[in-house]
């Protein structure tokens, strides 16, 4: 539950958003929570010695801290741990001596919300620190009691990821007034990457659910007259499925619109219902196409969307302006960092792919000045049931990379990582636009003859993925923002 709509509006300005779900991408920290909920049982809250133990659950992962007199608070416990929230810690575990005063006052100003509501709270928020780097956050503050009567102690995690952008290749110049940018919820990081690429400010807005599962989103900025972006993600993720999510971009678009919008243009990182795009069975939906209707029936005057399924489906679908990116020059610059002398092949899974695979195999040559080899492989699926074994190329003694638009349940690329390993491929890699991720991939890619998994940022990864030390998510953000600038430059023209 997202809790903005009740506390004060200074923790807005730190966080972009509080979630009392307590749910963590961060397994450490989601055992952490597990271990106080254990110790909480009938009390306001758990005792802090058990967490200041060796062997105790925050050893390696929590921190401890005391209250003190006049708002005054001491890091106890979990000095290394604090690291990278806090800097250096000096004067015996001050919080107002930490060396990060910006990472200092999210804590302390969690600590002060939990010692008002006595529940555990998570933060999310997104940091830049340095030109180029992002860093995506959880902060995890819950309370405790040493004489089980008042909130005396504070258990915390901090969660980190870093992200390293490509530089950018444009500065843009708006008009007078400047577009404004939207970020649906869930897609909050993104729009903060891209924020910072477009060095414009995020819009507010007001998202309400109500009691009967209906849903409200509104402007808070006025967009009579003015260009609009708006960057929703289209993914399911853990409080909202795609038709929700779909549905939720369509409503604000036409709200827009209503409300006087001179020109909205919608950022799907993620566009779903784009491999359904033909008849492959009697009766069969288009609903690629329906998808674009929704779209301009909603007022959409651009759409920008990367690796879709097919391309040429797609553009036939939207009437409106639709744009479709790539992200081959990135992972072609990913690749050639760890490529170095052997001799290479770019496979497609199947041959529908062979196009992709094959623009992606050129961009690599460029990179690496020396030719790269192609392989396809046959793919048949009927009923969910995935078939086909006619196997073209040379893969033997070679770095492999898989290419595809997505990987979903990573049936299709397990089987051509199988057939490669088979042919005796040297390093075996994956690389795909978007990480969908669905529930079985999990077993699928956790193969020993995987080496590598390269996925754009267009979703953001969920346990067990973040973890996976094999996967490399390469930022895409600055595609869309040179994107999204030349459409409003078209379009003010």
């Amino acid at each position: 539950m997202t809790m903005f709509a009740k506390v004060d509006k200074r923790l807005t300005r730190l966080f972009r958003r509080l979630d009392s779900a307590l749910t963590s991408t961060d397994e450490h920290v989601n055992l952490l929570h597990q271990a106080w909920l254990d110790r909480r049982g009938q009390k306001i809250a758990p005792d802090p010695e058990p967490f200041l133990s060796p062997s105790s659950e925050a050893a390696c992962a929590g921190l401890v801290l005391r209250a003190e007199p006049d708002n005054h608070y001491r890091l106890v416990s979990g000095l290394a741990a604090a690291k990278d929230l806090l800097g250096s810690c000096p004067g015996e575990g001050h919080l107002e001596k930490a060396a990060d005063k910006r990472g200092a006052v999210r804590l302390r100003s969690l600590m002060r919300f939990v010692e008002q509501t006595g529940e555990p709270i998570i933060g999310c928020f997104t940091t830049r620190p340095a030109p180029n780097t992002f860093v995506d956050a959880e902060l995890y503050v819950a309370p405790l009691s040493s004489d089980g009567r008042t909130i005396d102690a504070f258990l915390a995690a901090a969660n980190m990821r870093q992200v390293v952008t490509q530089g950018r290749r444009f500065v843009p110049h708006w008009r007078r007034p400047h577009p404004l940018l939207f970020a649906l919820e869930g897609s909050r990081v993104f729009g903060e990457r891209l924020a910072a690429e477009l060095e414009l400010p995020i819009s507010p807005l007001e998202e309400r659910s109500f009691e009967d599962g209906e849903k409200k989103c509104r402007p808070l900025a006025d967009v009579c007259g003015r260009d609009v972006f708006v960057v929703s993600g289209l993914e399911r993720d853990a409080s909202e499925s795609v038709h929700d999510r779909l549905l939720k971009l369509l409503f604000f678009i036409a709200t827009l619109k209503t409300n006087g919008a001179a020109r909205v243009t919608a950022i799907a990182p993620y566009l779903p219902y784009m491999r359904k795009d033909r008849q492959t069975k009697a009766q069969d939906p288009l609903t690629a196409a329906y998808v674009a209707r929704f779209f301009e029936t909603a007022g959409t005057d651009c759409l920008i969307t990367i690796e879709t399924h097919n391309l040429a489906a797609f553009q036939n679908a939207f009437r409106c302006r639709a744009i479709n990116l790539v992200a081959y020059e990135a992972f072609a610059s990913h690749f050639a960092k760890r490529i170095l002398n052997q001799d290479v092949t770019v496979v497609s899974p199947d041959l529908g792919g062979a196009k992709r695979a094959e623009m992606f195999r050129e961009r690599l040559e460029t990179r690496l000045r020396r030719p790269v080899g192609l392989a396809f492989m046959e793919k048949q699926r009927s009923q969910g049931i995935v078939s086909g074994d006619l196997f073209a190329g040379d893969v033997g003694d070679r770095f492999v990379i898989i290419l595809d638009d997505l990987i979903s349940s990573g049936t299709t690329m397990l089987r051509a990582a199988k057939a490669c390993a088979e042919r005796g491929a040297k390093e075996i890699h994956l690389c795909a636009t978007h990480a969908v991720f669905s529930k079985p991939a999990a077993a699928d890619l956790s193969a020993a003859f995987i080496d590598g998994i390269v996925v754009s940022d267009t979703i953001a990864l969920a346990e067990p993925y973040r973890s996976d030390r094999r996967i490399a998510v390469i930022p895409v953000a600055h595609f869309f923002a040179e994107a999204a600038a030349q459409a409003y430059e078209a379009g003010a023209e």
